[in-house]
Parts: structure tokens; sequence; C-alpha cells
């Protein structure tokens, strides 16, 4: 077995997972083409060069935008993550760069490309919630040049009540702040140097915060995730996921 490919471990709990309503003639064999699926995002190589034994590339790509439509790369993160028991969780983002074969979005793609235009050119930021394992529990997509707080609150509607939310001084607004509290959760977040008003905040719990850059750091390891090479923002975090599906069943 490759190092990219699915152990027996990894491949009994996805099996589970996948559509097993096929109808006519036999799909190609799931485990091959998911272990396709990856090295491509794994090496960041085109669709083109993935290697034979994988089956047919045409195969590769439309099972995967196949199952994105479907939502079945959805599924897999949220069958996972059912584990998730509230506790402590951590929000973050973390920008990529979006490569020249990425950059030629279309219209009648995605509504979205989750592209935005810096000094340092093209960049997509993704947005994560881990628990305090580093295992992610929900993630997002936006442009590079957008900031962390408008979309927090999606991703912090899988907080339930009792939870401790780490995050950074970006977080620091009274919206995030009523939204937890709302929900019975406590905000662990450094107010901002112009804040006047005072919040109950520990530094010893924020110390746990870099869970979530590890999460970052063990995702952008896929080349094909540290660099966005899709146009398509739904393939693009499709891959997020099925790759956030392994970080949540390897962490120990």
């Amino acid at each position: 077995m490759r190092r990219h490919e699915l152990s027996d471990e990894e491949w009994s709990i996805i099996a589970r997972l996948l559509p097993n309503n096929s109808r006519g003639v036999a799909r190609v064999d799931d485990r091959r083409v998911i272990n396709g699926i990856l090295w491509r995002f794994r090496t960041g190589s085109s669709w083109r060069d993935v290697p034979e034994r994988y089956g047919p590339r045409t195969t590769l790509y439309n099972r995967f935008s196949r199952w994105r439509g479907a939502g079945v790369w959805d599924r897999l993160l949220e069958g996972v993550s059912k584990a998730y028991d509230g506790g402590i969780v951590m929000i973050d983002s973390s920008c990529v760069r979006v490569h020249q074969h990425g950059a030629g979005a279309k219209k009648g793609g995605s509504a979205d490309p989750c592209m935005g235009r810096s000094r340092g050119g093209l960049t997509t930021k993704i947005h994560a919630l881990v628990d305090a394992e580093g295992r992610p529990l929900r993630i997002e997509l936006t442009a590079g040049q957008d900031g962390d707080a408008p979309i927090a609150t999606r991703l912090l509607e899988a907080v339930v009540s009792g939870t401790t939310v780490l995050a950074d001084k970006a977080y620091d607004t009274d919206g995030i702040r009523a939204f937890l509290t709302d929900r019975g959760a406590w905000p662990n977040i450094p107010p901002r140097s112009t804040r006047k008003a005072t919040f109950s905040f520990s530094r010893w719990v924020y110390r746990q915060r870099n869970l979530i850059e590890r999460f970052f750091y063990r995702l952008k390891q896929m080349r094909g995730i540290a660099t966005r090479y899709d146009r398509r923002a739904d393939n693009f975090l499709a891959a997020i996921k099925l790759a956030a599906v392994r970080i949540w069943i390897n962490a120990k």
C-alpha cells in the first residue's frame, strides 16, 4: 500500500458511508477510485496525470464531481465527526495561493469562486472549526481578503451548550460573543486593545489553540490543497473535506 492510499482501517470506516444503491453495470471499485482522487490532491497533479492503476481519469473525475454534487463528501465528514461531544472547540482560518490553472473560473460554475486578489496574487481562505483533538467539524471557503468574523457563525452552529470556544482577536465582536452566549457557550477570546469592556478570559486554556494550527499544517501536506488548482470552489472544498475525513480518522 502506498503512503497516500487508504489503510484497511480507514476504508472500513469510509465504506459504510458511501452510496450503495447503484444500478446497472457495476461501478469501478470505490476504494481504488478514492485512492486515485487522493493521489491527485496529494501530489497536486492534474487529473490526466493520475496513474492508470487507479482506473480511467474520466471515471475518477466524474465520480469525484458526481459525489460532490450529491453531497457524499459532506456526509463523510458529518459521519466521522459524530463522535464530537462538546468540550473545547477552536476556530481560525488560513490562506492558500490560487495557481494560474485555477484562476480562470468561468461563469456558470460555482456561484462564488472564493478567490480574492492581494499583493501576493489570488488567494482563497479556508475557515475551520476543530475540536479539542484538532479534528475538523466544519469547513468553509471565502475569498482570501475576506475577514474571519462574518462567516464565523456558520461554523459555530456546531457548538453546543457548555462548549468553550477558543479564537483569536479577529473573532472579538459583539455579535460572535452574543451568538455563543445565547447558545450556552463560553467565548474564550482575547479582547482587542480598543475594547473598553472587560471579558472573562483564560490564557492557560487559550494555549490549546495551537491544535487548529496543527490541523492546517496537516491539511496542507496535500499539495493540491496547499495550492489551489481547482477552478470551482465547490470542488476544492470537497477535496478539503475528503482530506479532513482522513485527519479525523487518524487523529490520535
